[in-house]
């Protein structure tokens, strides 16, 4: 693995055509982004900085086995504060996760929240601070600033390249009873520090390397078009998908290459910028009911729509050109990218009842990211694009 410790944000954006405000990178007002290889040995004295003393890391089983948690808490060990960590995050994350959480921290005084790992890690951090300093339940911060008292400070740490959560206010959690997905967002819960270090997402397995790509595709390339897209978070989406266009396929060639995984985790994290300052569409819309019936992961759930959707969208002019200019042939890009990374193209392909699909497309309907497609949809319309995806 070479030695990239000087490796710049601008650097990796180097050639592609994205404005200064982006690579400087300010994806929250007054909220930091650290970025470089061995990073997580600021851990600690970021805390320190934030007035942390008591310090939750929030994780799961897999990513402790790496090892990763337990050099976070050696360098909040070395700062003189105190770390306690929870490792019983579970994937797509509920409530039930996040009351777990909240459990754990009341023991302990907590007063800085350390998410590590993938979105799933986040976002029940993020859960979790909402609860243990506003109260209530989690359906009660469902939608945007339902907050009305101060957070604790929150630091980000991805160890995929996916959800870009590590830039963003909102924390998805699934009513465990439900089953429906709140998107529960407040500036308040954003992250004080990110910290991208890139050598954390060399222990990903090819399968979550996989998926994880395909997820922050599909996240630049559904805010290029979404209808609340603005200049900023146009210029997000289109230096994301230049930075995982140019690295995924490498990533999964050459998984020790620190540059692409650099790549991906930098073009994942601007994807969450522009979901920051957007919204995302259809393709996720889809997405959630076919994981909440069919356990399908996520990233193979929005991928194997993704490319419909562009179709579907494509009959908007506006929308055509922004896709034309990202590819000439961005559907077809999109399959292929898919089939690099052993991943099913067609939804007949997958563990999937075609009984179900006027179900399936009405609960796409109702999705709170339907209603920021470029165009607008019916069930109807829904059914079709499942239906061209089979």
């Amino acid at each position: 693995m070479s030695d990239v410790s000087s490796i710049s944000i601008n650097s990796l954006c180097e050639g592609f055509d994205v404005i200064d405000s982006v690579k400087h990178f300010e994806n929250v007002p007054n909220r930091e982004v650290v970025f470089g290889c061995g990073k997580l040995n600021e851990l600690g004295s970021r805390c320190r900085e934030l007035g942390g003393r008591n310090i939750l890391v929030v994780t799961d089983p897999g990513i402790l086995k790496t090892g990763h948690p337990l050099r976070a808490a050696d360098s909040i060990l070395g700062a003189d504060c105190n770390p306690f960590i929870f490792d019983d995050v579970h994937e797509n994350p509920t409530t039930d996760d996040v009351d777990r959480c909240v459990a754990f921290a009341k023991k302990y005084k907590i007063n800085l929240i350390v998410g590590l790992g993938g979105g799933s890690s986040m976002d029940t951090a993020k859960g979790c601070n909402f609860i243990l300093t506003n109260g209530g339940r989690m359906k009660d911060y469902w939608g945007v600033n339902k907050a009305t008292e101060p957070m604790l400070p929150f630091i980000a740490i991805p160890t995929t390249s996916g959800t870009g959560s590590e830039c963003q206010s909102f924390a998805l959690i699934a009513d465990v009873e439900t089953h429906a997905k709140m998107a529960c967002g407040d500036k308040k819960a954003a992250a004080a520090v990110a910290i991208l270090d890139p050598e954390l997402t060399t222990t990903q397995p090819l399968a979550v390397t996989s998926h994880t790509g395909i997820d922050a595709i599909a996240h630049a390339l559904e805010t290029a078009v979404c209808n609340k897209k603005t200049d900023i978070s146009s210029a997000y989406s289109s230096a994301a998908w230049n930075l995982l266009h140019a690295g995924f396929e490498k990533v999964l060639h050459s998984p020790d290459d620190i540059i692409s995984r650099a790549q991906m985790q930098l073009g994942a994290a601007f994807a969450g910028a522009a979901i920051e300052n957007s919204m995302l569409g259809i393709a996720h819309s889809c997405a959630n009911p076919l994981t909440a019936h069919y356990g399908i992961v996520h990233g193979q759930a929005v991928g194997v729509m993704l490319p419909h959707v562009i179709a579907f969208n494509s009959r908007d002019p506006q929308s055509a050109e922004v896709y034309r200019q990202l590819h000439p042939e961005l559907a077809h890009r999109v399959t292929s990218l898919l089939q690099a990374g052993g991943m099913k193209n067609r939804l007949s392909d997958l563990p999937f009842d075609r009984e179900m699909l006027p179900q399936l497309a009405e609960e796409a309907a109702a999705q709170w990211t339907a209603q920021f497609n470029p165009l607008p949809v019916t069930a109807d319309d829904l059914e079709a694009v499942y239906r061209n995806a089979m």
